[in-house]
């Protein structure tokens, strides 16, 4: 398995626990549910997708026969999602204490999660079509479901 797999699965699992935590937190303080966004988000864009990212990134090339578009977008992808979601967590966390302040740092996070989000489309996108010598033989092989016309 990569690296970037691996580490997805793992972060995953880390962001599952924070949010877990988190959640423990607000069911038993009362005063905690103002941070029930960053509770949303640690679980939604920390352990849900990064589970997907993870899985996706080492299943989808076996499930097509060819190896990934770029692993080193793979890579990117991992520490801008993390770092991403770090940042929107902690803008989240201190929109109840500091306010509209928060925007600027939740602004940032949430481009970058985007960002991160771009990558994986991309390099899943471009892993299903294949590379393009690949796409160009099979094209050749694949007899035209048109009639040939000539002229006379």
């Amino acid at each position: 398995m990569d690296w970037f797999s691996k580490a997805f699965l793992k972060s995953s699992l880390a962001w599952f626990g924070i949010g877990t935590t988190l959640g423990a937190v607000m069911s038993t303080w009362p005063n905690a549910t103002m941070y029930r966004t960053a509770h949303f988000h640690m679980n939604l864009l920390g352990f849900v997708s990064m589970m997907i990212f993870g899985v996706a990134y080492h299943v989808i090339p076996r499930f097509v026969g060819h190896p990934l578009h770029r692993r080193r977008l793979a890579e990117a992808h991992w520490w801008v999602a993390n770092i991403a979601l770090a940042i929107l967590s902690t803008g989240f966390m201190l929109m109840p204490t500091i306010g509209a302040r928060a925007f600027p740092v939740q602004a940032v996070g949430g481009t970058l999660s985007a960002v991160g989000a771009y990558l994986f489309i991309y390099n899943i996108w471009r892993t299903l079509d294949g590379p393009k010598i690949l796409r160009r033989v099979q094209q050749q092989k694949q007899p035209s479901s048109l009639p040939l016309l000539q002229r006379d």
